[in-house]
């Protein structure tokens, strides 16, 4: 890792941008067990929400090149945070199911948005260094994740009835941060004559496109139910469970600041193969544990094997896009929300059908098919 990378404002911004979005997901995906709770429905309507989620970054993939052509990355990214704010405050004011459905896919257009245009803002603004920038941005971006987890299980164990309440807290956030952070954005966007970017990708992106879903559909099924598994092993109440689940994003957090350094040696696909076995062995340890210390020292190795799979996937397919970085990474939002709709619904109908612990059998399957892509 180049020890001479400089984080100026820019990068800042970025990170805290995605760090933001991140607060939901971070508190969102958890806290599915105490949102079944309080709306007193199954496995598989609550795991609607995750479909709700991969929808709307299906649509906001379909949209990310034309908007960034007609705005610009810096302005679409402030029009992502202004969707994610109005979902937001549906999902806290409209307790009902048809209500938090309809503001999860709200809050997951502006989320996906965000996402998409930060990861390709932070590839083109350091590109001598998009290794480094983007792991880091994504480092610093599951603070939020962990913030989100804290604050919601935290609140659910205090005042379980305003557990929602916490989201909010980004709102605010967002308006200090258009305040004070606008000027460390690029100049007056120029929309390019030839139109948004568009044409046929390589076979080579395609293959790192479905790496990139597989992964994606493990990590938000670990993401989405792991709480309910451990409060079925370990018989921990819903909001301990939520608040456990702080390991896995620390174990993200980790490996996405530190891998870089410890795997510089090796070439990217390995270490995709070196993430996607930590990952296999950590989640078989998780799956097979009934203690809670147990679960929360193998969620976090998960999250360490899953940390580099993110940003390494998402940097190949830049890569492979012969300069349409708006465009590969508006197509890899569709694999996104290819996985996060299918993924958590279909372990949660599998969950009601077998139990959440063999449904969880699903994710190993996952973690050995992303291996073969890899290999391939």
């Amino acid at each position: 890792m180049p020890k001479t990378f400089q984080r100026n404002g820019q990068f800042w911004l970025l990170a805290l941008q995605v760090a933001t979005v991140n607060f939901f997901t971070g508190g969102f995906g958890p806290s599915q067990a105490l949102l079944r709770e309080d709306q007193g429905t199954s496995l598989g309507i609550a795991g609607l929400h995750g479909t709700a989620l991969g929808i709307a970054a299906i649509v906001a993939g379909a949209l990310n090149s034309k908007l960034v052509h007609r705005y610009g990355r810096s302005n679409t990214t402030w029009l992502g945070l202004t969707i994610f704010s109005i979902g937001i405050t549906i999902f806290v004011f409209a307790p009902p199911v048809q209500f938090t459905l309809v503001a999860t896919f709200i809050t997951g257009v502006g989320l996906s948005t965000v996402i998409n245009n930060v990861n390709s803002a932070g590839s083109h603004a350091f590109a001598d260094n998009s290794h480094v920038a983007v792991a880091q941005i994504n480092a610093i971006a599951i603070a939020g994740f962990v913030t989100g987890n804290f604050i919601i299980g935290t609140t659910a164990n205090i005042f379980r009835d305003q557990w929602r309440m916490g989201l909010l807290i980004t709102i605010p956030f967002i308006w200090l941060m258009f305040i004070r952070g606008r000027k460390y954005q690029p100049e007056l966007h120029i929309p390019e004559e030839g139109g948004p970017q568009r044409g046929k990708l390589s076979r080579g992106y395609w293959l790192s496109w479905f790496g990139f879903l597989i992964s994606i559909s493990a990590e938000f099924a670990t993401s989405f139910w792991s709480a309910s598994l451990i409060s079925v092993r370990t018989e921990a109440s819903a909001a301990v469970s939520t608040l456990a689940m702080i390991a896995f994003g620390t174990g993200i957090g980790t490996g996405r600041w530190y891998a870089g350094r410890v795997l510089k040696r090796f070439h990217a696909d390995q270490q995709l193969k070196i993430a996607l076995i930590l990952q296999f062995i950590a989640f078989a340890l998780f799956w097979s544990s009934n203690i809670l210390i147990l679960c929360l020292i193998t969620l976090f190795f998960v999250g360490l094997g899953l940390s580099v799979q993110f940003p390494l996937f998402t940097l190949r397919m830049v890569a492979f896009s012969e300069g349409r970085p708006d465009l590969a990474i508006g197509k890899s939002s569709i694999a996104a929300g290819i996985a996060i709709a299918l993924s958590p619904l279909i372990l949660g109908i599998l969950g009601d059908q077998f139990g959440i612990s063999r449904a969880y059998i699903m994710v190993p399957v996952l973690i050995l098919i992303a291996f073969a892509a890899v290999a391939f």
